[in-house]
């Protein structure tokens, strides 16, 4: 059987069990533990070490004991929109190019230590909606300049790249940016739902 470790923020976390990997919260985790749990019965185990309020200099703080010493086959990683909410909010953000250095530091060091694993690095996005619309303007081109980081990272190491601002930007021609993401940052149920078709994807491709 092989193992799925999902990491990442709020966004990742949506309260998952800090005391039970099978309960691995409300989002997309789950949405595609359910749908490759279906599809492939007892081919995988998944596990959720998203912590909410996290940056990337957090994620890179737990490599040992959340990501290499899991042993994953596969890890799949959604950071970036802290590095910029936290700066907007608290200056406590990760500007961007040390964002790209540690990021960059994070995988190198998790395949040297697992060189077989597979990456799966995640854009992050964001909508002009109740948490974001008062500065959008810095909010979302801050957003890019990560969501841009990741994409070079992933070309530099050969790792699975899953596109989202471009999948959330199609959706509010449907419907309204806070049906998707309910304060321009954390996805509704259906925001999950497209996160997790779009991750399925991308995993049929290299799986």
């Amino acid at each position: 059987m092989k193992t799925i470790l999902f990491q990442g923020d709020s966004i990742t976390d949506v309260d998952r069990s800090r005391q039970n990997d099978e309960k691995k919260g409300s989002g997309y985790p789950t949405l595609i533990s359910a749908d490759l749990g279906y599809t492939y019965p007892g081919r995988y185990t998944f596990i959720n070490r998203g912590i909410s309020g996290n940056r990337v200099v957090d994620l890179y703080s737990r490599i040992k004991a959340d990501f290499i010493n899991l042993n994953p086959d596969y890890i799949s990683i959604l950071i970036g929109v802290n590095d910029v909410w936290h700066e907007l909010t608290g200056n406590n953000g990760v500007d961007a190019v040390k964002f790209e250095k540690v990021y960059s530091m994070l995988v190198e060091e998790i395949l040297a230590a697992l060189p077989t694993v597979r990456i799966i690095l995640l854009e992050p996005f964001v909508l002009k909606a109740s948490a974001t619309e008062e500065k959008y303007d810095i909010f979302r081109p801050e957003v890019e300049k990560r969501a841009a980081a990741a994409k070079r990272i992933a070309e530099r190491y050969k790792l699975s790249f899953v596109p989202l601002q471009s999948c959330f930007n199609k959706a509010t021609e449907q419907a309204p940016p806070s049906y998707w993401l309910g304060d321009g940052v954390h996805p509704t149920s259906a925001g999950h739902e497209l996160i997790a078709r779009e991750w399925i994807k991308c995993f049929d491709c290299i799986k």
